[in-house]
């Protein structure tokens, strides 16, 4: 019987008009589901004083898909290899 792999992708979340502010993350989640959960989030803030951070938009991804594949990295926090 074979295994079954979620097929996971990088994906960049842009919400501001700032690219030092973007999200990039490692996940399994459709475009669509991503959408669904931080547009609420970063709308609130545009329309009120209400703020939120990187990290709340991903811990909402998490409690919204608890068995998906959800990393945020920053760009400069990656690894490399020098050859």
């Amino acid at each position: 019987m074979g295994h079954y792999y979620k097929a996971v992708r990088l994906v960049e979340i842009n919400t501001t008009a700032w690219k030092e502010e973007n999200i990039i993350l490692v996940t399994d989640l459709t475009d669509e589901q991503i959408k669904e959960v931080i547009t609420p989030i970063v709308l609130k803030e545009r329309n009120s004083n209400e703020e939120y951070h990187n990290d709340t938009l991903c811990e909402a991804l998490r409690e919204a898909y608890p068995t998906s594949v959800v990393l945020d990295y920053a760009s400069d926090n990656f690894d490399k290899i020098t050859i």
